[in-house]
């Protein structure tokens, strides 16, 4: 098929090289514009831009892709089918229904669960088992299109918002090949979606991250690894902003107040949360790289009763 592919972040490589390798004409990748990044403010391309340069395909990097003059930009390559995997502008109408086999949106979620702009994170945070990728023919809603294919991902045990990315990824960078392949085949019906089971997995931010220590040991650790790498969970330690990347529920209580620190070990030190005890395994504070918390143990000095405490990150 003669493709037009949009996409911007790493997200969406997996799905362009894919594409390409199964043989398919892809004919112009779409991209957001290049954003200054760094202290020296320097344009810093998109993975996605990258990567088509790469293969020598034109590229296109509209401000706005609801202008007319992107419209007709788009209609001048005569494609067949348009595939966006984490485009980052909303497509109308008239581009929807530009090309024969419409628009395919390759989603990080079992849709209708967890549509939205980071369903990979949030389902780790909710405590979700298994997760995946869907293929959705667009409409015009958000994430509301009648689904195509699916593929299943398991949650393991310490799957991060990184890992779980790099492995949906690579699963729907091959179901959307498989996606193309039954849409060329008359093969793939497309189903309605019906009402969704989860809240709209809403697009992160640091204060996000702010841990609330009265919540549960449980929930405290979904989010330190639904938030890893970024935005990433994180604690006042003494005037200091504490990133907190590894920890474990412990079994057992405390009296103690919600943040404080209950146990100090030689090699990990346990704060008492509102529903059970976190081991804070690996640890960041300014200026220095993570670090196992035996390691920041022996640099510096914490003492049970000390009392870790809401902050905010600019």
């Amino acid at each position: 098929m003669k493709v037009i592919f949009m996409g911007t972040p790493d997200f969406s490589v997996g799905t362009l090289e894919a594409l390409i390798e199964a043989g398919h004409e892809v004919v112009l990748a779409v991209t957001q514009p290049d954003k200054p990044k760094g202290r020296g403010k320097e344009m810093q391309f998109t993975p996605v831009k990258e990567c088509a340069l790469k293969y020598n395909i034109p590229v296109y990097q509209p401000r706005r892709i609801r202008e007319a003059e992107c419209i007709e930009e788009l209609r001048k390559y005569d494609a067949d089918i348009m595939v966006v995997v984490a485009f980052g502008q909303i497509l109308q109408k008239e581009i929807l229904e530009m090309t024969p086999y419409g628009c395919v949106n390759v989603h990080a979620s079992l849709l209708p669960k967890y549509r939205g702009a980071a369903p990979i994170q949030w389902a780790i945070i909710d405590g979700e088992e298994v997760t995946g990728v869907t293929t959705m023919q667009m409409n015009e809603g958000l994430d509301t299109g009648d689904m195509l294919l699916k593929t299943e991902v398991v949650i393991e045990t310490k799957e991060t918002g990184g890992s779980l990315h790099d492995k949906l990824a690579q699963a729907g960078a091959m179901l959307c090949v498989d996606t193309l392949k039954a849409l060329e085949a008359g093969s793939v019906t497309p189903i309605p979606q019906g009402e969704t089971t989860t809240s709209y997995a809403k697009m992160l931010d640091k204060q996000l991250g702010n841990i609330d220590w009265t919540q549960s040991a449980v929930s405290i650790e979904r989010l330190i690894r639904g938030l890893s790498p970024w935005p990433s969970a994180y604690t006042d330690w003494n005037g200091k902003v504490m990133k907190i990347w590894d920890a474990k529920v412990e079994e057992g209580s405390t009296n103690a107040t919600p943040g404080s620190i209950v146990i100090v070990e030689k090699d990990a030190f346990s704060v008492q949360t509102g529903d059970g005890i976190l081991k804070i395994c690996e640890l960041q504070i300014p200026g220095k790289k993570r670090m196992d918390a035996g390691a920041f143990l022996r640099g510096y000095q914490i003492k049970e009763g000390e009392i870790l405490g809401s902050c905010f990150i600019q």
